[in-house]
């Protein structure tokens, strides 16, 4: 396993010098600056009450109804902010259906230093003025959170998170501080872990599927995964499937609760009747609640292994307990994997990465051009990419990282996320217009389009200029998003998303083959002969067989012919295609008949 925390720091060319938003200079959310607002009310003498955010139903939501609104020297006589350091052990869930941002927060405290970021630990009621602040990352920069000490209660004891056994209070603020970013507590009820890890790190985000994987034959990477992600210190967390056609937490039989999330707080390995066992440890953020199942705190397994492997068995009933990697693989559905750094994918911790953010934004009729299939795809937001070189030793190396993350219009809980997509392609220099996109293939042949805040794709780019095109499923949809590019390589970034007023394809439509509906029409019907696919599900496949079509149709030279059939992985019988291609177009005198 590597040693922890070795991970080589990230180079983030977007904050190199410090500007605001770097986590050193974080951005002060509502213009709000802790440090002059708590000093202005110490000199008053008086508490800092948030006017942004105040206590009442605007930051509860639909949970005003069912509390009342306390600041903490009513909760408890002797406050303190935190005691001893923060620990997974700290806190509990309450009534807020908010397991997925705890499970965050219990993978936050085992990296100390990531702790100390989200967490600033130099304050105290003492001398706070009724004012504490944290950090989260959001959308592309570091943000600084003010608020008041006024939580939610009912029947005096906390509404959410609670402490466990001590009068410390760092995680019911942080919840708070988080909900207001949020938009309320109300607006917290349900997600997935992985949002919240993301706003703790600014970092990478994978996410697998572990039945998946399971049935796959994929323990062994699945392992390898998370024992690099241990290694770099990542935030790792995983979630339960929802028993029925609800999300309801039932308890099942083996103890585990259902559509829930956990955090992963270990991975290891013991002896075990001569065989090595994969085990990987698992928290509750409930506080309680295990598993019964093989090697859980009550198994007699532990009792079968070496004195050093039985140091790592504890007996207590926290919520935090040991599972076998099969085990797990079969009980949860999910587990993501969340670090600063991409090293932890593949594990070269010595590899120095670099970044670069940019912000923009897909606007209806101008700039959201939808899927590539789409006539107006072409106006979509491109993002130019230069890679210089390549690791020699790792020729076919991931060495670069696309992150695509869209901005919610409204408020969390009302919030509505589209399908959205990356799209690859190997250039010519200057903004792509519109025949480009019908003639060449994308790098990446297979498109994915997801629902989730965010998208993650990786390459394998050779030296070479890339256009990157970032796009909604459907056209016409309206949205803001971040798209940060992660290099393994050296690269040089720019971005090109403006929209060319001028732009119009009709002067190049007798260079660049647009297909006449005869021809086009000739191609489905192929295109269905030879995979069996019939209507829409033939025309979903079309474009990468149009693009084809058209470089057959305007006769160019044959090599390039025969890597169209060399490269089509998913068509076998592409060649069979393109042979009736050149048979249409020997049938008419000349291509121009079939081309407008």
């Amino acid at each position: 396993m590597p040693g922890s925390g070795a991970c080589t720091s990230i180079i983030n060319l977007r904050y190199q010098d410090g500007r605001e938003g770097s986590p050193s200079n974080p951005a002060k959310f509502n213009r709000q600056d802790h440090a002059q607002l708590r000093d202005a009310c110490v000199r008053r003498g008086r508490p800092f009450v948030d006017n942004t955010f105040p206590p009442n139903a605007r930051s509860l939501g639909q949970l005003y109804a069912l509390t009342d609104i306390l600041k903490m020297h009513h909760v408890d006589d002797e406050p303190v902010f935190c005691q001893g350091g923060a620990s997974r052990f700290d806190f509990g869930q309450g009534v807020v259906s908010n397991c997925w941002f705890l499970a965050a927060v219990s993978s936050l405290t085992c990296n100390e230093q990531l702790t100390a970021q989200v967490v600033p630990m130099d304050q105290a009621f003492a001398d706070a003025g009724g004012i504490f602040h944290f950090r989260f990352w959001r959308f592309g920069m570091w943000l600084d959170v003010v608020i008041d000490d006024h939580l939610p209660t009912l029947d005096h004891q906390l509404l959410s998170v609670h402490s466990n056994g001590v009068n410390e209070f760092w995680v019911p603020l942080l919840e708070k501080a988080y909900a207001k970013v949020c938009g309320s507590y109300a607006d917290m009820n349900i997600g997935i872990p992985s949002e919240a890890c993301k706003d703790f790190t600014g970092g990478v985000n994978m996410s697998y599927g572990l039945g998946e994987a399971h049935r796959e034959g994929h323990n062994d990477d699945l392992w390898l995964s998370l024992t690099r992600a241990s290694g770099c210190k990542s935030m790792i967390c995983c979630g339960t499937p929802p028993a029925g056609e609800t999300f309801a937490n039932t308890v099942a039989h083996t103890g585990l609760v259902d559509a829930h999330a956990y955090s992963v707080t270990g991975v290891t390995e013991v002896e075990y009747n001569g065989s090595k066992v994969k085990l990987v440890r698992i928290l509750n953020p409930w506080g309680e609640q295990e598993w019964t199942g093989k090697w859980s705190d009550r198994s007699g397994m532990w009792k079968k292994v070496s004195p050093t492997d039985q140091e790592k068995h504890f007996n207590r009933n926290d919520g935090e307990f040991w599972m076998e990697l099969e085990d797990f693989c079969h009980n949860f559905n999910m587990v993501s994997m969340c670090c600063e750094n991409p090293n932890f994918i593949d594990g070269d911790l010595t590899c120095q990465w670099k970044c670069m953010i940019y912000d923009g934004s897909w606007a209806a009729g101008k700039s959201a051009g939808g899927a590539i299939d789409a006539d107006t795809f072409h106006t979509n937001p491109q993002y130019r990419i230069q890679v210089t070189i390549i690791d020699e030793k790792e020729p076919g190396d991931k060495n670069i990282l696309l992150s695509l993350m869209q901005k919610p219009l409204l408020n969390r809980q009302n919030r509505r996320f589209y399908q959205i997509g990356l799209t690859v392609f190997k250039t010519p220099q200057g903004r792509l217009k519109a025949p480009f996109f019908r003639a060449n293939f994308p790098v990446k042949e297979k498109q994915l389009y997801s629902s989730d805040r965010e998208l993650i794709e990786q390459h394998s780019l050779e030296p070479g200029e890339y256009v990157i095109v970032a796009s909604t499923q459907k056209p016409y949809m309206t949205a803001d998003f971040v798209l940060t590019v992660y290099t393994k390589a050296e690269a040089k970034i720019s971005a090109h998303d403006g929209h060319d007023d001028d732009d119009d394809d009709d002067d190049d439509h007798e260079h660049h083959g647009l297909i006449h509906p005869q021809a086009l029409s000739f191609t489905v019907v192929v295109y269905g002969i030879c995979t069996g696919l019939r209507g829409k599900k033939a025309v979903r496949h079309l474009p990468l067989i149009q693009n084809a079509a058209a470089r057959v149709l305007t006769r160019t030279n044959r090599d390039e012919c025969e890597r169209f059939h060399s490269e089509a992985g998913d068509f076998p019988v592409f060649g069979l295609l393109v042979h009736h291609l050149e048979e249409l177009h020997h049938t008419h005198d000349a291509p121009g008949k079939l081309i407008k």
